[in-house]
Parts: structure tokens; sequence; C-alpha cells
């Protein structure tokens, strides 16, 4: 998938919500959420993080040894998880679940995606996910560290 329009440091997702809603791709606008950073020691056994409204799920073998991960959940105008150490790859995907429950009203009429994003936020990827519009969640496998953001 080909990169979307360049964003600046503050990110304006709003003008992203002006284009066709056929062909819609952009992030997802939403409320600000709390600033939030948890560092959990993970292993081959695998285990969770949540930070913020977002669950963060290691399988059993995902990783060949212990290792610090840092999720941080920035306080900013579209729903972003970070995790450290940066690029890592895991041996099998793990899951993320990116609540949208602060999101505007865009995020009930379309389907929702979890982006793989740069330090700018600009998509690199979009990940196939599972809405639940029940829960207001959206649930992507991921196979390393790195940047994610909710889009649709």
């Amino acid at each position: 998938v080909a990169p979307a329009a360049s964003a600046t440091a503050k990110v304006r997702p709003e003008a992203s919500l002006l284009g066709s809603l056929l062909g819609a791709t952009g992030l997802l606008a939403c409320t600000p959420q709390a600033y939030d950073s948890v560092t959990r020691v993970i292993g081959p056994e695998g285990g969770a993080i949540q930070v913020g409204n977002n669950w963060f799920s290691v399988p059993p073998g995902a990783l060949r040894t212990s290792v610090a991960i840092t999720a941080v959940t920035p306080s900013q105008a579209v729903n972003v998880v970070e995790f450290q150490p940066q690029g890592r790859q895991l041996q099998r995907p793990a899951t993320l679940t990116m609540s949208y429950a602060n999101c505007g009203l865009l995020g009930g009429l379309l389907p929702r995606h979890i982006a793989y994003t740069d330090d700018r936020l600009r998509i690199l990827e979009l990940l196939p996910a599972l809405d639940n519009l029940f829960r207001q969640t959206a649930t992507a496998r991921i196979e390393h560290f790195s940047g994610y953001a909710l889009a649709y």
C-alpha cells in the first residue's frame, strides 16, 4: 500500500476526512486520550500489555528470549500505540486491539483498520483488522514492534 499523504508532527486528520467515503483511507480522527506508557518483560512463554484502552497480546513462541517491551499511547488527535524496541521482529504474529470509543462519527461508518505508521504518522501499511462494533475495537495481527494507528 502506498503511503498516505504526509502528516506533520501535529497531525490534522480532519483534512483526510474530506475524501470520498468509498475510497477513504486515512487516520481516524479521535478525541485525544491520556498519555500512557507501560513497560513489561515478555519472554518465550508470551504475555500481554494493556496501555491506555489498548491491548497487546504476544503468543507463546513469538519471542525467543525475554524482552522489555515498552508500549506508549501519546495524547493526540489520532489513536496511536508505539512499541519499543522499534523494528524488533516477532517469530509469530502478536495481536493488537485498539479502542475507537473516543473517535468521531466516521468511526461508526467505515470499517476500521490498524495502520503501521512511520514517525510522522504516514501510513506505511494497512493491516486487516477484525472490527468489533459492540466493544468499539479493531484487532489486527502485527509482526514487529513499531508505531500503529487507527485508520479507516
